[in-house]
């Protein structure tokens, strides 16, 4: 196969970036390559706003084929939570013709080296952020996030996440040098001497079943770290988010076969109406790494089942915050409304549970009782979305009709504090769009804790009134032993409170941000700083993104030779 973009050019051209997402990832500063502005884009190769959206109208009703072996049939079915039918369809694999021929070009790729595959991936990476307008439709017609949350969530925080999974593999492969001359004195007699060579080695394919709400951001990093240290990767979307990762796939083969590899090194697995084909691919002997996010249910599956392989999971979790006190009442309001509302509340960091001193909390604005509390931030959240325009823009579209359920089956939980309210969105009339509802519940009553103890995933928030801070934190104890939790979220300005929370979430593994007023909030995390999950509580087994996420995915064969 003749390579169109040599490894010295690759190197020539990427060696910078991925040299500054290493110095990133060690000091943990903000760095980014990724222009999150819209209007950043349309020079250089990249498509502006028109010619992205241009082309994603071209992509409806069409067939992506990717020219991978084993198609037996053509699938597809997505409609977007905006109401469109995509009409894409795909190919359909039989798996014992596309395995095989996947496995096939992994020897040409570990003999790459960790530095060449790593400039590859980065190669990939850049034609899909000149791509990202086109991108960020199709994530917004899959997911239902609003476009501007699909433009840069699906966009450059994806591809940042990606790019940083780079960097730890990368990390990970050069820790141990290629090879070493080693000798080992003998007294009188001659030393023993070796010649020693240490080669990274895949562990076979990799398998990445996607996920319907983010289906790039949650994506990339596990394919990423997967490619770059040498496995061939079998993308698996979710049913109703096919379309961005079968783009993904198809810019991956076209640049893996550019740069001389097996383009098969990278391929689509889409599935017909209730295959099902997850299960069976993750238990076959030739999938030895698998990526998930997704339910408790199937993630608990797959760690039991999937025994041939390491299994990545990231499943539910119960996010909690502790109100206990504040400096900045307005901005804590305000914090906590836009939290609660960002993509209807349809990400694995949004807050559930806010847990509430019953006797009230103290503010720079005066004491506030529980009540008085939570109608503060009803209002806050009804402020934020009383614009249906504004609302559109935060909310989104409900992702599938288990989440819309879920919130209309909340009201009769407990005492509604707020109400969800039905929105309409002129641009796409067949857009289901709600605003959140928070139930007000006890935490000293069991039938209320049946409701918060479990993930309510969706624009559902449950204001618990508890009898004391210490109460607080001995319930945070629990959900996150229990239950997981993908974040922590307190508010105090009491010492001994703050470090009780943070001796919880040291203990029991779990992401804490304090005291958030301004325009970070706890349910967003920064690639190459914030670690994404821990791996350390029952919401997921792994981080994104840590040197355990890319380390055990290939293992360092040693060949000796006397010198």
């Amino acid at each position: 196969m003749a390579a169109e973009l040599t490894a010295h050019e690759l190197i020539a051209k990427h060696r910078p970036t991925l040299d500054q997402a290493l110095e990133a990832i060690r000091t943990r500063a903000y760095w980014s390559p990724h222009p999150e502005h819209p209007k950043a884009y349309g020079e250089h190769g990249s498509l502006d706003a028109a010619a992205g959206k241009a082309a994603f109208d071209a992509l409806l009703g069409t067939r992506v084929d990717l020219g991978q072996p084993g198609t037996d049939d053509w699938v597809g079915g997505e409609v977007s939570p905006y109401g469109i039918e995509l009409g894409v369809t795909y190919p359909h694999a039989d798996v014992d013709t596309l395995l095989p021929a996947m496995k096939a070009g992994q020897r040409a790729w570990r003999d790459a080296g960790a530095e060449t595959r790593a400039v590859v991936c980065l190669e990939i990476l850049k034609r899909i952020s000149d791509r990202t307008h086109e991108f960020a439709h199709a994530v917004m017609h899959t997911s239902g996030q609003a476009f501007m949350m699909a433009f840069q969530a699906g966009g450059p925080h994806a591809q940042d996440r990606g790019l940083e999974a780079v960097a730890y593999a990368y990390v990970e492969q050069v820790r141990t040098p290629d090879t070493a001359e080693w000798t080992k004195p003998q007294g009188k007699r001659d030393p023993l001497a070796l010649t020693k060579a240490f080669t990274p080695v895949p562990r076979g394919i990799a398998l990445l079943i996607g996920c319907n709400t983010f289906p790039t951001w949650n994506g990339y990093p596990g394919l990423f770290a997967s490619l770059a240290t040498g496995n061939a990767v079998l993308v698996k979307p979710h049913p109703r988010a096919v379309l961005p990762l079968a783009l993904t796939v198809q810019v991956a083969r076209q640049v893996l076969a550019e740069a001389g590899f097996d383009p098969n090194l990278v391929a689509l697995a889409a599935e017909r109406p209730g295959e099902g084909i997850a299960k069976t691919l993750a238990v076959r002997p030739e999938i030895r790494i698998i990526d998930y996010t997704g339910s408790t249910g199937f993630g608990d599956w797959l760690e039991a089942n999937a025994r041939q392989a390491q299994v990545y999971t990231e499943k539910a979790g119960v996010n909690t915050v502790i109100v206990e006190s504040t400096a900045n009442y307005k901005g804590m309001l305000s914090n906590l409304a836009f939290s609660l509302s960002l993509y209807s509340g349809q990400m694995c960091t949004t807050p559930q549970n806010l847990l509430i001193p019953r006797d009230g909390i103290r503010t720079d604005e005066g004491p506030r009782t529980f009540d008085e509390f939570v109608t503060d931030l009803a209002r806050s959240v009804d402020g934020l979305l009383g614009d249906d325009a504004r609302a559109n823009a935060l909310l989104g579209a409900i992702v599938n009709p288990d989440v819309k359920a879920r919130l209309e089956a909340a009201a009769g939980l407990g005492e509604v504090a707020l109400a969800s309210r039905e929105v309409t969105n002129p641009d796409f009339p067949g857009a289901v769009v709600r605003t959140p509802v928070v139930v007000k519940l006890d935490g000293a009553k069991p039938d209320d804790e049946a409701a918060y103890m479990n993930e309510c995933f969706g624009p559902v928030s449950f204001a618990v009134a508890v009898d004391s801070a210490a109460d607080a934190v001995d319930l945070l104890r629990r959900t996150v032993r229990e239950k997981g939790a993908m974040t922590v979220g307190a508010y105090t300005t009491d010492e001994d409170v703050e470090r009780a929370v943070e001796e919880v979430c040291l203990e029991e593994s779990a992401q804490l941000s304090l005291n958030l007023t301004g325009g970070v909030y706890v349910n967003q995390t920064a690639a190459f700083s914030d670690f994404h999950g821990s791996g350390g509580n029952p919401a997921a087994n792994a981080a994104l993104c840590d040197g355990a996420f890319v380390a055990n995915r290939f293992r360092v064969v040693e060949v000796r030779r006397e010198a």
